[in-house]
């Protein structure tokens, strides 16, 4: 029998096979040319630029947008990328909206900001998919670095040491480099294999080696790789998954939706993903919206997404909050997940109401549900790290952490957001303290 919405379970194929393209298709579809220089045109050239401060890696914005205007997006292109060496995904998955754009002049005046994301699309994009790769490394210094987690952090981190001399092995415990830009983001935010597209454009620098299938603390250990290496950087995301605290948690049918995400972004055909009918996803974060959005594209009837706090108070965007509701995903504030009611598989699970204050108000809420991904945050795996401060990696502001030669950044770092470009900001700058460390030489 065919699957359709209305099929109970959690089943593959709920859409004729010609929909999936059109429901994973570009979510942002490039600028074209002309496209651009309308957008760029936009720009004020402010002098003292809000955007460049609103941006994580400072990145010039005014100077790339006018180096558009001006028919060169190759030299816009470099302008982002000696920044941010992965601002073509950040183009595609930073909250431009609640970053740069927010902070845009023309937001203040007229609420319509640049279009500062797409624009940086249009010259990364411009500049990669020629091949060319617009940074050449020093002269070998002889130092050797080790790092940990392919992801933007420890990919950041591992080009500019690089770029500075310096020969990087980089150990993830993955079968294949990206960390979550290649298993954790939506698939309709990043299409046609551009996460892995990116990976080997920025590996064109050279001295970097990639060892994938090794994670910390299993095939190799700290203690080991200080010992290996001149210096080690820590980019290891954050591994695990926090417990729902629900009676009956344990039930088939609830699962991780970080591991449901990262199932559809390895799929060689999205068809065969299967999905439940009622589809019921708790937490208020981008891997809750990503995970909620694209079980509605896979075809699930019912998608609620239920969330501890009000609105106002959730890590998701208003544009993603936005984008969830207009693909038909139903959004509950102010519940908390009691129980996971069914016979060995969930049926249905009950909710308290909250107040502002999380006092339960006496009121329930019970969801159908065949299918429950858990979005409810990360936490930190790994033995034998450096000193913690809550429940991440204690780091200085350069990266540096209690352990003398091992520096830290990205997720599993203590400070900073939980954001792509955040990141990469953080491996670069690390990477700038571990040269200075390493020779002396500030850059």
């Amino acid at each position: 029998m065919s699957s359709n919405a209305f099929t109970p379970g959690i089943v593959p194929a709920r859409l004729g096979g010609e929909d999936y393209a059109e429901q994973f298709s570009d979510l942002h579809p490039r600028l074209d040319r002309h496209e651009a220089l309308v957008a760029a045109d936009r720009c004020y050239f402010c002098h003292d630029a809000p955007c460049i401060t609103a941006c994580p890696t400072d990145i010039d914005i005014p100077l790339f947008i006018r180096q558009i205007a001006t028919g060169t997006p190759d030299a816009a292109a470099k302008t982002i990328l000696s920044q941010n060496i992965m601002g073509g995904m950040c183009a595609r998955v930073c909250p431009t909206e609640q970053l740069c754009e927010e902070a845009c002049v023309r937001e203040a005046a007229e609420g319509k900001p640049v279009l500062i994301g797409q624009l940086q699309r249009y010259a990364t994009d411009h500049l990669q998919e020629q091949g060319i790769h617009p940074f050449s490394r020093a002269a070998a210094t002889g130092k050797t670095v080790a790092v940990v987690g392919a992801g933007p952090a420890g990919l950041a981190c591992a080009h500019r040491l690089a770029m500075l001399g310096h020969d990087v092995t980089v150990y993830d415990a993955r079968p294949k480099p990206g960390g979550l830009n290649e298993f954790g983001i939506a698939t309709y935010k990043t299409v046609d294999g551009f996460a892995q597209a990116e990976v080997d454009w920025l590996l064109q620098i050279g001295g970097i080696e990639i060892k994938t299938g090794m994670a910390l603390g299993d095939a190799v250990t700290l203690e080991q790789l200080t010992a290996d290496h001149d210096a080690v950087f820590l980019g290891l995301g954050l591994g695990g998954v926090n417990a729902l605290q629900a009676e009956g948690a344990d039930k088939d049918g609830v699962l991780d939706a970080v591991d449901f995400i990262a199932d559809l972004r390895q799929a060689s055909d999205l068809a065969q993903v299967p999905v439940g009918r009622d589809v019921v996803v708790i937490g208020g974060g981008m891997t809750a919206i990503d995970a909620a959005v694209q079980a509605k594209l896979l075809g699930a009837l019912n998608v609620t997404l239920v969330y501890r706090r009000g609105r106002d108070r959730m890590n998701a965007s208003v544009f993603e909050q936005d984008l969830a509701a207009s693909k038909g995903v139903r959004i509950v504030t102010h519940a908390v997940p009691k129980s996971v009611i069914g016979n060995g598989a969930v049926r249905e699970i009950e909710f308290s109401y909250v107040d502002d204050d999380m006092a339960e108000t006496g009121d329930k809420l019970r969801l159908s549900a065949d299918q429950v991904f858990k979005a409810i945050g990360q936490t930190l795996e790994g033995d034998g790290l450096p000193e913690l401060e809550g429940r991440k990696i204690k780091v200085s502001d350069t990266g540096r952490t209690s352990v003398n030669g091992v520096w830290a950044g990205g997720d599993c770092a203590s400070g900073g957001d939980d954001l792509t470009v955040t990141a990469v900001a953080e491996g670069r700058d690390a990477a700038l303290d571990i040269h200075a460390a390493l020779t002396g030489a500030a850059v």
